[in-house]
């Protein structure tokens, strides 16, 4: 592909601008913003992978994924402002999702210890944590709100604050997670991935493509999970004060 056959894709970018114009949906500012940030970042990043594929630095590979975390971190933090401690909440979790999967698939020689794979996958697995992250923030801070007096109740009839956040914990848990099992059911029957397609379109063998994409589906799974899971353990006991008490305050940065 050359880069004027690449600019008569724009074409995919003018038509939501004119439906956004012609029914009043507000969403023309957004879509240019987003069009060139990902043309400047993704041409950035093209070079820069290019850089560090040939050079096979250990070194700029942890660069790397630390640009990746970091970036990661900043836009999900946003939705969870209310949480003491969230920056490096979500700075943990993404670590250990990182360092789990990437020693297992390492460790037992599931992908080669270079550049070519560490970076890519690793970009797949933080990207789908910090989306898990982002829903599972706002699930479990929603779940919190709409069921303060029950939270209290349970307070103030003995129970842990554990015990207090349990059901919200759960369902905020369960909402985040299953979007990805969800889509893994149907996986190759409403669509085709863009690992898979992207290995055929560049004439891989198709097998070895599936082969490749069941393992970012295996990685995604354990992704979902793991952050959800963790995130909350992290989160919950924020709410509460050393006493067991539910802290109004928190509740309030909810409602703002």
């Amino acid at each position: 592909m050359s880069f004027t056959t690449l600019s008569f894709a724009l074409v995919f970018v003018l038509i939501p601008l004119i439906l956004s114009k012609y029914f009043k949906l507000g969403l023309e500012k957004d879509t240019l913003i987003a069009t060139i940030r990902s043309i400047i970042q993704l041409f950035i990043v093209g070079y820069l992978l290019k850089f560090v594929f040939d050079s096979e630095q250990y070194i700029y590979i942890i660069l790397m994924v630390t640009i990746m975390i970091i970036a990661a971190t900043q836009n999900a933090r946003k939705k969870g402002k209310m949480i003491r401690g969230i920056t490096w909440k979500l700075v943990l979790t993404f670590t250990l999702i990182e360092l789990i999967t990437q020693f297992i698939l390492i460790g037992f020689q599931i992908t080669p210890p270079t550049a070519q794979y560490i970076i890519p996958l690793s970009g797949m697995v933080i990207g789908n944590s910090m989306v898990l992250a982002i829903l599972f923030l706002n699930r479990f801070t929603s779940e919190i709100k709409s069921q303060q007096d029950q939270t209290e109740l349970i307070l103030s009839l003995g129970g842990s604050p554990k015990q207090a956040v349990q059901n919200q914990l759960v369902q905020a848990i369960r909402a985040s997670t299953i979007p990805t099992i969800e889509s893994q059911k149907t996986i190759g029957l409403v669509q085709l991935p863009g690992m898979m397609s992207g290995q055929i379109i560049a004439g891989a063998d198709p097998l070895q493509a599936v082969f490749f994409q069941l393992l970012v589906l295996f990685l995604l799974l354990t992704t979902a999970v793991f952050t959800s899971i963790l995130l909350g353990f992290l989160s919950y006991p924020t709410l509460f004060n050393e006493s067991m008490q539910f802290l109004d305050e928190e509740l309030k940065q909810l409602s703002d």
